[in-house]
């Protein structure tokens, strides 16, 4: 299938992704607005936060041990360099396991929570005028899609992340910068992966929707990152994930050059 180039936006990158983290509060209001689907829209997230809390629960238990099993030539060192050194490949586990959290759990919550979440968004989309050019698309090859397509952007997350983890020793960097850097990767992820429901509900895939997020590539930007950021706070995931679906159905159609204001 052709995708059409859409030309960016007048304004500035900086103000296209201000527009795009935008996109999430206004995702917040459309979905507030529909009470019947406030609790629904809950459940998946629920469901999928208490498994991964509990598991990095268990990762952080466990951390010390990891971080001294990965950096055995420190073994032999004083005990102050030792102790810096695994303190650095401690706050890099977690930091990468934050990242891979944030977009797995995206992935597994759209997978329980897909009959929810595709009302959320179709609810969206009719107060908008409708999806032009809808394809009905049965149930189980819709989730059989979703779910390939969400193993790709995680094993890519993962390749992504790898140097992450590795930058994330270097002093003051590995704390300052690559964290920013991890935000916006997996920002990028994160669009890709919640505008999912809206493009196969047209009958485009992944390839399709990559395409054309990148061709504005700052309010994509914006829209993930300021989703990721809200997944990083206790219980962010749960209370935003039905938001950031409903926000995701805006940004879809803004990149499709469809209307996002309600007529």
């Amino acid at each position: 299938m052709d995708v059409p180039r859409l030309a960016a936006p007048v304004t500035g990158p900086a103000g296209r992704f201000l527009a795009g983290a935008g996109l999430l509060v206004r995702g917040l209001g459309l979905y507030v607005r529909s009470p019947g689907l406030m609790l629904l829209g809950i459940v998946p997230a629920l469901i999928s936060g208490v498994l991964f809390v509990a598991a990095f629960a268990t990762l952080l238990y466990f951390v010390d041990e990891l971080a001294a099993l990965i950096t055995p030539f420190a073994d032999d060192w004083s005990t102050g360099g030792r102790s810096l050194l695994r303190v650095i490949a401690g706050l890099a586990i977690v930091g990468l396991a934050g990242l891979l959290a944030v977009l797995t759990f995206t992935a597994v919550t759209l997978t329980i929570g897909d009959p929810f979440y595709e009302k959320i968004s179709e609810r969206v989309e009719d107060r908008l005028g409708g999806a032009p050019g809808a394809v009905e698309v049965p149930f189980w090859a819709s989730l059989r899609r979703s779910l390939v397509d969400s193993l790709r952007l995680v094993a890519i997350s993962v390749l992504v992340g790898v140097p992450l983890f590795a930058a994330g020793f270097i002093p003051v960097v590995g704390q300052t910068v690559v964290p920013v850097i991890g935000a916006a990767v997996g920002g990028w992820f994160l669009a890709l992966e919640l505008v999912g429901a809206p493009f196969y509900r047209r009958g485009m895939g992944l390839p399709e929707r990559r395409s054309l997020l990148r061709a504005d590539r700052p309010t994509a930007l914006g829209f993930g990152v300021a989703v990721f950021v809200c997944f990083l706070i206790p219980l962010g995931a749960v209370l935003v994930m039905p938001a950031a679906v409903a926000g995701a159905t805006l940004l879809a159609r803004r990149s499709l050059g469809q209307p996002i204001e309600e007529s």
